[in-house]
């Protein structure tokens, strides 16, 4: 019986090209209640994921590695939608899937699928290899060309099976074969997502390569996108372009996969990293570089305040008792929640008393991984403050440049002022001349005037000075007579 795909809720989405945001996750939260007590009233909570942001770009693969109990399968069964959220979002292609039920859920069923853990409880004892890779088929109503038995032969010899073991059941198989019924089974309706949760964990060494280099392959030809969980750091290394650090509940580092080998940040990877055995002879009779962790890791039911590796971290200060330290990218291609990071300058420089507990946990660290964090510290210190002061070389540049055409305006202005002073000041002295000419004319002509005047004058003194004859020579006469 054929059941047709259901189209109410979330509809199917067209690709994303490669390199764009497949999976983005916002604040993602799991927390699975403790209940006591004859009404089972809740008492608790377990926090299994407490909040976690990543992206997941088409064509690429994502590992997380952590811990046992750190929530890294919890947040593989979030993003597939298997559990509930308690709080967060969760968008696929851009589409709220976060709380979507059953009949939403089941259209993106085709583009989102999952690589269990255990080969062994993931398949159904009772029903035939054929029976369970025809499963998603039947589920999405999807009719494939030249028949179910053909399309389920064709993805066995896929994963490496003989196609004709369509007929057997899972107990005559080997673990390595029932993973690759299991990966047969996720790639039958050609997803454009598929979470691997540890697939090659429980399986031999030589089988786990085998797994991994199918991986390899199917993506490299169908362009799938992978997340894949693992606590193989070779392994995740060989597989994954980008590797998430969990630690408690949280991403405590996400980085491309070089920088994170090359330069781990978090003190928490580069313990992790240290554990990593080296396959060198030569370097049997060497002292071992790995750093142990003070105690045990925390409760998830009471985690600690601020971050949570303080308590078995050895640069621990106050401040990483009391304030969270946000996901943030402090290189390119390189995010990690930490107030005092491997390789990079420290972002809490003023608090530099260490707590008893980091004192403690520097006693398991030895003096040579010590000494090489604080000098890769200081010489990325050291070269941050020499590119910054690169970057302000060409603001001083700018400013002495704008300085000195302000002095060439300043100079071109008094060169112009002076110039038109000057022939104000020529102007001047020529209406000056002009003035003294007018003043000696004038002068000339007073003085011609004053010549004629004066003539004129000694001319009438003279007639006056001359005698009359006849008032002289008679007397005048006399009154009376």
């Amino acid at each position: 019986m054929t059941i047709p795909a259901q189209t109410s809720g979330a509809t199917l989405t067209k690709d994303a090209a490669p390199g764009e945001t497949l999976l983005k996750v916002t604040g993602l939260q799991k927390h699975f209640p403790i209940k006591k007590g004859l009404l089972q009233r809740q008492v608790g909570a377990v926090r299994a994921v407490d909040g976690i942001d990543f992206e997941v770009r088409s064509g690429e693969t994502l590992g997380v590695v952590g811990e046992s109990g750190c929530g890294k399968s919890t947040m593989g069964r979030l993003i597939t939608r298997l559990l509930e959220p308690t709080a967060g979002k969760v968008e696929f292609q851009g589409k709220d899937i976060t709380h979507l039920g059953v009949g939403g859920m089941r259209p993106l069923r085709r583009d989102v699928q999952m690589i269990f853990q255990d080969p062994y409880s993931s398949l159904n004892p009772r029903h035939t290899i054929g029976t369970i890779v025809s499963a998603p088929f039947k589920l999405q109503g999807v009719q494939p060309e030249g028949g179910v038995k053909k399309e389920v032969q064709r993805l066995l010899s896929v994963v490496g099976l003989n196609p004709e073991h369509y007929n057997r059941y899972p107990h005559e198989f080997s673990g390595g074969q029932r993973q690759r019924i299991g990966i047969a089974r996720a790639l039958a309706l050609n997803p454009k997502l598929v979470v691997a949760d540890e697939p090659v964990s429980a399986l031999d060494v030589s089988i786990q390569a085998q797994v991994v280099n199918l991986l390899d392959d199917l993506q490299s030809e169908l362009g799938l996108t992978y997340v894949i969980i693992a606590h193989d750091l070779s392994v995740v290394r060989h597989v994954s372009d980008r590797i998430a650090v969990m630690y408690l509940g949280k991403i405590m580092e996400l980085a491309d996969r070089d920088l994170l080998y090359k330069t781990p940040m978090h003190p928490y990877t580069k313990a992790l990293m240290s554990a990593v055995p080296i396959p060198d002879p030569a370097r049997k009779s060497a002292k071992s570089e790995r750093i142990l962790l003070k105690g045990d890791v925390p409760s998830p039911i009471a985690p600690p305040s601020g971050c949570r590796f303080h308590t078995r971290c050895w640069k621990a200060t106050q401040i990483c008792t009391t304030t969270e330290p946000p996901l943030k990218e402090l290189r390119p291609g390189q995010q990690v929640a930490c107030h005092h990071p491997e390789n990079f300058e420290d972002q809490a420089p003023q608090d530099v008393v260490l707590l008893t507990a980091a004192k403690e946990a520097a006693e398991l660290v030895s003096e040579e991984a010590l000494a090489e964090s604080a000098a890769t510290s200081a010489a990325v210190a050291a070269e941050v403050a020499e590119a910054q002061s690169t970057d302000a070389e060409p603001t001083e540049a700018e400013s002495t440049g704008s300085e000195s055409s302000e002095a060439k305006s300043a100079e071109a202005k008094s060169a112009k002022g002076e110039s038109s002073e000057a022939e104000s000041s020529e102007g001047e002295s020529t209406a000056t001349e002009s003035t003294e000419g007018e003043s000696t004319e004038t002068e000339s002509t007073e003085s011609e005037s004053a010549e004629v005047e004066a003539e004129a004058a000694e001319g009438t003194a003279s007639d006056d000075d001359r005698p009359s004859a006849e008032s002289s020579d008679e007397e005048p006469p006399a009154k009376g007579k």
